[in-house]
């Protein structure tokens, strides 16, 4: 089983989460639907009916923007993942880290002409991006000031270069104001990348609802 269509609900459409590990929940707590898309449908569920979206959850532990990891790449998979999923109106991109920290390492502009290419097919579907800025990860065994680097110029191009619809930036809600290139040690499960329930809680309250429901009426 790939996927699940509710009958008889009273949502407008949904909204898919794509991304990796941190969008799959790793670092927050086990089964307890604490990930940071489970936190987002529990903000929409008190919007009106005509603006009400489903979250698809569409991360992959591992997965790059690119090239295979644990699974097809983010574009590969865009087809079956989004593009093809039932009332899909927005998706929410997240990917690149993994890009920035596997081998073989990838850097800008690859890295954005990536996200071109999936913005326009999503346009091409009528579907409505945003894009999510890269989180940071100093302090984990594979950041390097080089990376670290790579990393800042991907999150220019997110909030600068006007690829996305909108953008939601992630990094500036989870990132400690003294150690930029660490995550808040708040929100921090102790492997310095990923996030426990309150950082999932503060990505998820961070998103502009009204940017995802932009379509409706």
């Amino acid at each position: 089983m790939t996927g699940v269509d509710v009958l008889g609900t009273s949502a407008a459409g949904s909204v898919v989460a794509l991304g990796d590990s941190i969008t799959d929940g790793t670092g927050s707590g086990f089964s307890a639907n604490h990930r940071w898309p489970d936190r987002l449908a529990d903000r929409l569920k008190a919007l009106p009916a005509n603006r009400r979206l489903g979250v698809l959850n569409a991360g992959i532990s591992g997965n790059r923007l690119l090239l295979e990891g644990n699974g097809p790449s983010a574009l590969a998979r865009l087809d079956a993942d989004v593009l093809t999923r039932t009332g899909v109106r927005v998706v929410i991109v997240m990917e690149g880290i993994n890009d920035i920290k596997g081998s073989p390492e990838q850097k800008d502009p690859a890295i954005e002409d990536a996200y071109r290419r999936l913005v326009s097919r999503a346009h091409a579907r009528g579907i409505r991006v945003i894009g999510a800025t890269l989180t940071p990860y100093g302090g984990h065994s594979a950041h390097t000031p080089a990376r670290e680097a790579v990393r800042q110029k991907v999150n220019t191009v997110i909030r600068t270069r006007g690829l996305f619809d909108a953008v939601v930036d992630f990094d500036a809600v989870v990132r400690d104001p003294d150690l930029p290139s660490r995550i808040l040690p708040a929100y921090d499960p102790g492997d310095h990348l990923h996030f426990n329930d309150a950082g999932m809680k503060a990505m998820a309250d961070s998103i502009d609802l009204a940017e995802l429901t932009a379509w409706a009426p």
